[in-house]
């Protein structure tokens, strides 16, 4: 089975904010067996516009992604990212 990838850029314009999120995230990401791969706003960008904090998850599944994605822990923390953060998000599934 291939692995599932979340994908996010995120604008940060509350840094109060983001850290709040992060601390109920980043436990949810672990719980649902999501493995954290890179994240920070340090890549180095050769095309497009696009800026703020990177960050790439693995799943076992592109499922098991959209079932940490979809769950109601995680949209809850979304709520929280939503008030201070602009985010660009997608599910892939693995070659």
């Amino acid at each position: 089975m291939s692995k599932g990838y979340l994908m996010a850029n995120l604008r940060v314009d509350d840094p109060e904010i983001f850290k709040e999120f992060s601390s109920v995230a980043l436990p949810l990401i672990e719980k649902y067996g999501g493995k954290l791969l890179a994240r920070g706003p340090d890549a180095d960008r050769h095309e497009g516009s696009v800026s703020g904090v990177v960050t790439l998850i693995e799943f076992e599944s592109k499922t098991a992604a959209e079932k940490f994605y979809f769950s109601d822990e995680y949209q809850a923390a979304k709520a929280i990212r939503d008030k201070g953060v602009d985010t660009d998000l997608m599910i892939i599934e693995g070659l």
